[in-house]
Order: structure tokens, then sequence, then C-alpha cells
């Protein structure tokens, strides 16, 4: 690896930031996934700098999601996070195909269940209304990406219940019933996986995912159409917001 040459001159970047950059240019331009660096001492030495400095640049490095430190084994490159953006009228399918990758969705369960306390909310039905339910994982590029819940309101989507049975739900509402739907409010927060998620994501229990809690409605008329709970891998998504 080229070290290139860090400026020690006034107002230049502080010394860890111009390694973490270069770090990050190399990773970029020269490394595969699972490869791994050079050990933080030989770094170091090529970088002119103490080993605190080299290792703040790596815990940088690891921070934005470029590598992962792996005691008593070195550091090692990671996939990149896949950039996922959230809009009024993103579809997962197209979203992730456009950028020339390939997606797969599964239905995981569909029925008929009784609306509870938050779900009724945002729908904005009576309690123990009938609601269909219908849970789905997504691939992208034959990995698990994220699983999805939906709820729709069982009077005016039975339809879906009956011959939803693959690919986008949006898409089939909108081609089976010509009803276009769009997104309104999308709520994003962190948290740790439930154990059944953490299993179909095919992740750790302890690693954080992306829950995005998201209402549309139909164009129409502006009534809600579906709520939707989304988890995605936090280890390997970036959402983007797009107003």
């Amino acid at each position: 690896m080229d070290s290139g040459t860090v400026s020690r001159e006034p107002g230049s970047l502080p010394i860890y930031c111009q390694v973490k950059k270069k770090l990050e240019q190399k990773i970029l331009n020269s490394y595969q996934t699972g490869d791994s660096l050079p050990s933080e001492n030989v770094l170091a030495e090529q970088f002119g700098i103490n080993r605190h400095t080299l290792r703040r640049a790596v815990d940088e490095l690891i921070e934005a999601g470029f590598v992962e430190r792996v005691h008593g084994r070195g550091t090692f490159v990671l996939e990149p996070a896949i950039n996922y953006a959230i809009g009024s009228n993103t579809r997962f399918t197209a979203t992730l195909e456009n950028q020339g990758r390939n997606t797969e969705s599964k239905i995981l369960k569909k029925g008929k269940i009784p609306a509870e306390g938050g779900v009724a909310k945002r729908l904005q039905i009576k309690v123990e209304t009938p609601v269909i339910f219908i849970e789905t994982i997504r691939f992208v590029d034959g990995l698990p990406f994220c699983v999805i819940s939906h709820f729709l309101p069982f009077k005016s989507y039975e339809f879906v219940l009956d011959f939803y049975n693959k690919g986008s739900l949006h898409n089939f509402i909108q081609e089976y019933c010509h009803i276009k739907l769009r997104r309104i409010e999308s709520l994003i927060s962190a948290v740790l996986p439930q154990m059944e998620d953490a299993r179909l994501l095919n992740m750790p229990k302890k690693t954080p995912i992306l829950r995005v809690k998201s209402i549309n409605v139909n164009i129409d008329n502006e009534k809600p159409a579906e709520y939707a709970v989304t988890r995605f891998r936090g280890d390997a998504t970036q959402l983007s917001i797009n107003l």
C-alpha cells in the first residue's frame, strides 16, 4: 500500500483525518470484500505516524462501515453498505435494480387479523377492525436485506389477501386495482433485532437493525392504505431520505 504523505502544515486537516481519507480511497480502488489491511504497525510506519494516530484513523473507517477489526486476526474490508433511498414513491425492486442489483421477495406470512392499537391508529380505523397482515423478506444479490410487516385495511383491500402471492405489493395493488400508493411518513430508529428477525436476516442479535415505520396513502382519496414496519440490516444498509 502506498502511504503517500500527510501534511503537517498549519491549516491542514488533522493527521488522522488525512490518513483515514487515504486509506478509504485505497480500499475503494484496490481492495475486495474480505481482504485484510496491513497491520497497524506496518501502516503507522508507512505513514510516519504513531500507532495511536493510526488507530484513530482506522476507528473512523470502522465507524463509517468500511472495515471491521477482528480480535487476534486483523482488520478486514466489509461489503459496502447498500444505499436505499426513502421517498414518497419509493419502490423496493425499482430502487435497487436501478443500482444494478438483483432482488427477490418472498412471502413469509399472510392472513387476516384484528387491528391492535398502533396499527389501528396509523390506519385510522377502530381497534379490532380486520386488517390484512403480510410479512415478507427481501433479498439483495442473494443475501437477506430486510423483513417487512405490512398492514392494510381488509374492507378496502380484500383482493390483496386473495390474489397477492409474489413480487412488489405496491405494483400489484396498482396493476390489479389501479390504486397508486404514496408514502407520507417514515419514522426511522436503530434498535436491537428480535430473535426471529435476527435469524431471518442472518445477523448477530447484538447488532442493531434500522427500523422504518411507514404510512402509505391512496393518492386518490388520501386515506391510509398501508402501514409497514421494515427492519433493515443495520450493518449493510445506508438510508437516504429524498424529500
